[in-house]
């Protein structure tokens, strides 16, 4: 992460972003699915989903081939529009853990992209 962000406690992400990070977790992908806008983008291991149907795919199938618990462990202020979330995961996928930031992107009250990774 750049030298221009700044480091805040996970409680001060974006009331949207803690909202999606709070339903994705849970695996409430109907939940997850409000927080984004309608032209909204998500890259996901290099994979992109793009618009309701194609983010509604992604939040219903990623990773459900493996069982694993998420949690949030830290956070940063890019500027007004960009968030970073640094989530640990761990499971029985190949590594066992992995700690994935996810960055966002805001517009207005919602989420327009989302690239995790």
């Amino acid at each position: 992460m750049s030298d221009q962000t700044t480091t805040i406690d996970p409680t001060d992400l974006p009331a949207t972003i803690r909202a999606f990070l709070e339903a994705h977790m849970a695996r409430d992908a109907d939940r997850a699915h409000a927080a984004f806008a309608t032209d909204a983008v998500v890259t996901d291991q290099g994979e992109t989903f793009a618009g309701p149907a194609g983010i509604r795919d992604f939040l219903q199938h990623a990773g459900s081939e493996f069982t694993y618990t998420s949690r949030l462990i830290g956070a940063e202020r890019l500027d007004d529009a960009r968030w970073v979330a640094l989530v640990r995961l761990e499971g029985d996928f190949p590594g066992g853990v992995a700690e994935l930031p996810y960055r966002f992107v805001l517009d207005g009250g919602s989420i327009a992209r989302l690239d995790i990774g």
